[in-house]
Order: structure tokens, then C-alpha cells, then sequence
């Protein structure tokens, strides 16, 4: 199973049936902070991931050898190798028969094992990089948990979905200083005492809308590079955002996510009292 940006949908706004019965916000909301203190703590947690490395087409060499392209922390020097062909990933191991590997592109990658360690294919605008993880992260050092505000039924709000005429073309940066062009046709439009704020999203589809945004806690309270917020699809012309559902993003956790930034034109100017604060610590 593959923990991803987009695993942390989980319970995350509004009322859920479960068991055939509607749950309040705030159970919702309980079982999303339950939910999401099991994945962090668990062995496909972010502060598992030890490694990021970026394919060339080819052979590229897997191992704990230091000239390897894919280096693993422990275990054999050389393990096999990934072999990038024709829009295709497939494993070679040492001594073992050839297997044609899945990227995250379509959600769930196919992950290599060897022994606690483990690696799978991500795939980012077309750049392929293989992703190690080390599931045995917990016993070298545990996870503490992550703060959270406290709930505020405040920061929930109906906001208005804009049409954008002409489309508003993004440069989006990641952590890791690339840019995506990104074509924004809507806007969520919504009031905070009293001033006009508006939030563009930078991924509409698979049933979310996703905002990645800063505010004047970034830096102070809450991760500096800023949060992630998901909403549902907009109805009749209106979107529903619940920032007490605002979470901390991978990068926070790990040097090797490949997180998206928040473009400037979602940079509030004001404290956002919600959601979930600094990253989250190890022990």
C-alpha cells in the first residue's frame, strides 16, 4: 500500500456515513485526526522515506554499493537493477526473474521489498524516480505525535467558485525548485471578518479540489513552506472549505517528497487558527 499526498483524504470534511449512520463534524474531524496519527506512526509513514532518486533511461543500478544509481542504506551492494524502457519500468533483481513495475501515476506503484527496506516508482511530469523507505523507521525513532488547534466549527466556509475568464496560468514550484505550469479556470471565494479572500486551486480532478495556501502562522506555528487543504467537487456554483481539516505536507516530515508549493496568489494575510500545526517529531 502506497502512503501518499493524496492517502490523506481520509474522513476529512463535512458528514460521512459510516456503518450506515451519519457521523457529526466533530467525530468526523476526531476520526481524521485518529486516522491520521496511524499513518504517520505507521511503516509506510513519510518519516520512513530515506531516499529519493532520480532515473536516467537505461539500466540504473540498485544496491547499497555508493556508485549505484538507486542507493540503499543496507543490504546487498548490488541488488539488481531498474531498467527504463519504452515508457516502462522493470525490475531485474540479482539472480531473478525481470518484473514490469507500476509508478504512482495511476495511484498505486508496485513496491520492491528486500528485507526492511522497501522502493517503488514515482513519477513527476514524466521524470521517474525510485523511493526508498525504510519500514522500520519507528524503532529507531518514534514518532510523538503532531499538534493540532483545537476544533472551530469558525473555519468552515461556503465560499463562492468563481469562472476565471481568461484561465489564470501558474508556474507552481516544488520543494525541490521545479516549476509545473498549472491552468487555473476557478477561483473559492469567501469572507473573513469582513475582507474579500480568495484561494486558487492548482489540481481539480478524481473528485477533490486541492489548495495548497500559507498564512501568517507559516513559519511560527504551523510548517513554513505552508499546508495542504482538499475539498470536495463545487455544487450549483459553491465549494465548501474546512480549514480545520488543514494538513502539515509531506516535505515536512522528509527532504525527499517532491511537495508543491503555495503559489503567491495564495498566500493569506492573516493567522489561520485551524487545522493541524508544526510538522510533527521523532524521537
Amino acid at each position: 500500500m502506497r502512503t501518499s499526498l493524496f492517502s490523506l483524504r481520509i474522513l476529512w470534511i463535512g458528514r460521512v456515513r459510516t456503518s450506515g449512520a451519519a457521523m457529526s463534524v466533530p467525530d468526523t474531524w476526531r476520526r481524521w485526526r485518529e486516522g491520521r496519527e496511524r499513518e504517520l506512526r505507521g511503516p509506510e509513514s513519510w518519516f520512513g522515506v530515506v531516499g529519493l532518486f532520480w532515473l536516467e533511461p537505461g539500466r540504473n543500478t540498485v544496491g547499497s554499493d555508493p556508485a549505484a544509481t538507486v542507493v540503499l542504506p543496507a543490504g546487498s551492494a548490488r541488488l539488481g537493477e531498474l531498467e527504463w524502457a519504452d515508457g516502462t519500468v522493470t525490475w531485474h533483481p540479482a539472480g531473478g526473474e525481470p518484473q514490469v513495475l507500476d509508478t504512482d501515476i495511476a495511484g498505486r506503484p508496485t513496491a520492491v521489498d528486500h528485507e526492511n527496506l522497501s522502493f517503488f516508482i514515482v513519477d513527476r511530469d514524466g521524470r521517474l524516480a525510485a523511493r526508498v523507505r525504510d519500514r522500520d523507521w519507528a524503532a529507531k525513532r518514534p514518532f510523538a505525535g503532531i499538534a493540532c488547534y483545537d476544533y472551530d466549527p469558525a473555519w468552515r466556509f461556503e465560499a463562492a467558485w468563481e469562472p476565471l475568464d481568461p484561465p489564470l496560468s501558474l508556474e507552481v514550484p516544488n520543494v525541490s525548485g521545479e516549476l509545473k505550469q498549472v491552468a487555473v479556470t476557478h477561483r473559492a471565494v469567501f469572507t473573513v471578518a469582513g475582507t474579500e479572500v480568495t484561494l486558487v486551486p492548482t489540481i481539480v480532478g478524481d473528485g477533490q479540489v486541492f489548495f495548497p495556501f500559507r498564512d501568517r502562522t507559516s513559519g511560527r506555528a504551523t510548517y513554513g513552506a505552508g499546508r495542504f487543504l482538499y475539498a470536495s467537487v463545487p455544487v450549483d456554483g459553491r465549494i465548501l472549505l474546512d480549514f480545520k481539516f488543514a494538513f502539515t505536507p509531506p516535505c515536512a516530515f522528509t527532504p525527499f517528497a517532491t511537495c508543491p508549493l503555495p503559489p503567491p496568489e495564495n498566500w493569506l494575510p492573516f493567522e489561520l487558527p485551524a487545522g493541524e500545526k508544526y510538522g510533527g517529531k521523532t524521537g
